[in-house]
């Protein structure tokens, strides 16, 4: 593959007012390419705003026999799809004008709308209040203790955001910044209406995952997995975060593939801390030592607002019939995830043409 992409205008408009028109748009995309497809959708429980079914659709793209695939992941923190969308649909179409070129013993795998609840209802998580990006653990062994997860949990949910940020502050000089951002977003597992909760059981868009693996058997095959998520770091770029372990093949890979800009949460490097129970570890335990997976992080605003727009999401949603509420909140957790700036919109669909086209042509290296 040319180490070029030839330049196509960015079209902004791929980012979908909702999970419903989403959906529609990227099937609509689908049935303009003229390539194998292999289309499987996986219904999730429950319903949108609208009463309208929620799903997570798959779509593989290329040679069944492929020996390499490039896995493209949308939407596990379900409002973070809105991204997933645009940028799944702008590579379908650089497939379609032949600006991305497949190779022959390559197949894409794309996953739209993991936590389809989530994207629907403008929230991270599931419709139990399951962070699927923490819920990748082995629960017959038992549920992880966040002890600083409990000693917050009276402030994280105080009505005065004043009285909140002062205790949260207190925290952080007690403790520092890196235990501060564990203890909220480290993962928790014993408080269902609280952030960052991983549940106690295998979420959908987990089951989706391991049906995928088991599916297209890809423990068989070399895989280049792109995670795509928002509302972390700097502003308009896209972070390749590596959980990996820094000395195993996998982080290997990953630098090779896509150069000095990986960062590592376990080396301080990256502007994720390290978590629980991640998505990554159910495609690490399949990987063998030429695939890696990596979280493309689009950064908007400032972790302290991350956390100020989500813990008031779930002060909201602890409540029982407040729906207006819940949907004027909406717009705020809109406005952090996927900001309505075209200036942010080019930069990421931009860096995520860049990060796509070094996975393939890294994987097919």
């Amino acid at each position: 593959m040319s180490s070029n992409i030839p330049f196509a205008v960015i079209d902004t408009d791929v980012f979908p007012a909702s999970y419903a028109v989403g959906r529609q748009r990227w099937l609509a995309q689908l049935a303009e390419l003229t390539c194998h497809l292999q289309c499987l959708p996986y219904q999730c429980f429950g319903a949108g705003p609208d009463g309208e079914a929620l799903m997570t659709d798959t779509v593989w793209v290329g040679a069944k026999d492929a020996a390499k695939v490039v896995v493209l992941i949308g939407g596990t923190h379900g409002i973070e799809g809105f991204t997933g969308t645009a940028v799944e649909i702008d590579c379908l179409r650089l497939i379609k004008v032949g600006l991305f070129v497949i190779p022959a013993d390559t197949a894409i795998l794309m996953v739209h709308a993991l936590t389809p609840w989530g994207y629907a209802w403008q929230r991270r998580c599931d419709g139990d209040g399951v962070d699927l990006n923490r819920n990748v653990i082995d629960f017959s062994m038992g549920l992880p203790a966040n002890p600083g997860y409990t000693a917050l949990r009276s402030a994280l949910f105080l009505a005065d955001a004043q009285q909140r940020k002062i205790a949260l502050a207190e925290f952080e000089q007690q403790y520092g910044r890196e235990a501060l951002e564990k203890a909220i977003s480290g993962g928790q597992y014993n408080d269902p209406s609280g952030p960052f909760y991983g549940g106690q059981s295998a979420a959908h868009g987990r089951l989706v995952s391991e049906d995928l693996i088991r599916r297209y058997a890809l423990q068989e095959r070399d895989l280049a997995v792109i995670d795509l998520h928002t509302g972390l770091g700097s502003y308009g770029y896209g972070e390749i975060i590596c959980d990996h372990d820094p000395d195993s093949a996998g982080t290997a890979v990953a630098r090779r593939w896509y150069g000095d800009s990986v960062t590592l949460p376990l080396l301080g490097t990256s502007s994720s801390v390290p978590k629980t129970g991640l998505l990554d570890f159910a495609w690490h335990a399949v990987m063998n030592e030429r695939s890696c997976y990596i979280t493309l992080e689009f950064g908007t605003f400032s972790t302290d607002r991350l956390f100020e727009v989500l813990l008031r999401d779930h002060q909201i949603w602890a409540e029982r019939d407040n729906r207006e509420e819940r949907l004027e909140h909406a717009v705020q957790m809109r406005g952090h995830f996927c900001p309505d700036d075209q200036a942010w919109k080019e930069m990421v669909l931009f860096r995520a043409r860049q990060v796509f086209a070094q996975a393939l042509r890294g994987i097919s290296s």
